[in-house]
């Protein structure tokens, strides 16, 4: 991805795109393992022996050299380049963010950014009383209750069925998400990882990377008991259920989120949107960096989307990647 691609509804001035592209080309001259290529980028495998070159890479004078634009992975010895893609491919295993579509009978449709929406049934979900037991009609019904249209999950990809994808909420971590933000980056920022599930402590927030690209940013839910235990108080027909507007002001107050718990679920959500816009792959360590640059700069949360910002943080990368080759890159 060229630096005009990435220039976003910004407006940089001479001197600002001088230092952005000065800070891209040490990036460029820094390419490694899980970092952004081009055609005809040069792959380092260290002189490695052995070295099986997959999809994406060719061999140039004795030089690993990238055919595709995407993202440098490795699996032991072999080394791929994953394209890029503006559609996320599932993996069983992976953690997505799906959009509730549609509530059918025993199941939800879900939009998970995929060609393909994803199917959730409700056999596959936290059983409501915490008894394991076979769902019945009675559950059927109060499907509505549980999830419903425009309502935001997150879940864990179970399996493909001629050509259907479906989900499962079987942890404690799946379930609906309230009380946040929900960001849109390209699926191939997003690097599958072992925890996808992050609580930033200092800040009070949960962060929640999607591997189809929708990345949550909430505030902090200790565990999801809670939610399970209002499924129930809503899934038992004669419990009947408070409206909002009704709500006292102790349930209210209890379901308020400080003031500045807000501002740091904007912060890490401005964090991600720069990211995303410098084509940087999405990292808990890449948006606590961009959070701690910006507190240490003194900086609002709305000027964090400014030309300046994301200038600082292209160097500060530029600047991270030459002073210690061997970490992990963003």
């Amino acid at each position: 991805m060229d630096i005009e691609t990435r220039r976003i509804q910004l407006q940089f001035n001479q001197t600002q795109k001088l230092r952005l592209q000065k800070a891209m080309e040490s990036l460029s001259s820094n390419v490694n393992f899980d970092a952004s290529v081009t055609i005809a980028d040069s792959i380092p495998v260290n002189f490695e022996e052995g070295v099986l070159k997959g999809h994406g890479t060719a061999d140039l004078d004795g030089e690993v050299v990238s055919t595709l634009c995407g993202t440098v992975e490795r699996v032991n010895k072999l080394v791929y380049v994953r394209p890029l893609s503006s559609r996320y491919k599932p993996e069983v295993g992976d953690i997505v963010i799906g959009r509730v579509v549609e509530v059918a009978q025993k199941h939800w449709r879900l939009d998970i950014n995929c060609s393909k929406n994803a199917y959730l049934m409700i056999s596959a979900m936290n059983v409501l009383d915490g008894v394991q037991r076979r769902r019945t009609s009675g559950d059927e019904l109060n499907m509505q209750c549980i999830f419903a249209e425009d309502d935001y999950i997150c879940a864990e990809v179970r399996d493909f069925t001629h050509g259907d994808i479906h989900l499962q909420t079987r942890s404690q971590k799946h379930g609906k998400l309230t009380s946040g933000q929900l960001l849109t980056v390209a699926p191939y920022l997003v690097k599958r990882q072992k925890q996808h599930f992050h609580h930033l402590d200092q800040y009070g927030i949960d962060l929640i990377i999607g591997c189809n690209g929708f990345i949550w940013v909430g505030e902090h839910v200790g565990v999801r008991d809670d939610m399970v235990e209002d499924q129930v108080n809503r899934s038992e027909p004669n419990v009947s259920v408070p409206n909002k507007s009704s709500a006292s002001l102790e349930e209210q107050e209890k379901n308020y989120t400080p003031l500045e718990t807000r501002k740091y679920i904007c912060r890490a959500a401005n964090a991600v949107r720069v990211l995303s816009t410098l084509g940087f792959i999405i990292t808990l360590e890449s948006i606590k960096g961009v959070i701690d640059l910006s507190v240490s700069a003194n900086l609002d949360i709305n000027d964090m989307l400014g030309s300046e910002f994301c200038v600082m943080v292209a160097e500060k990368e530029a600047e991270r990647r030459n002073s210690d080759k061997g970490k992990v890159l963003i």
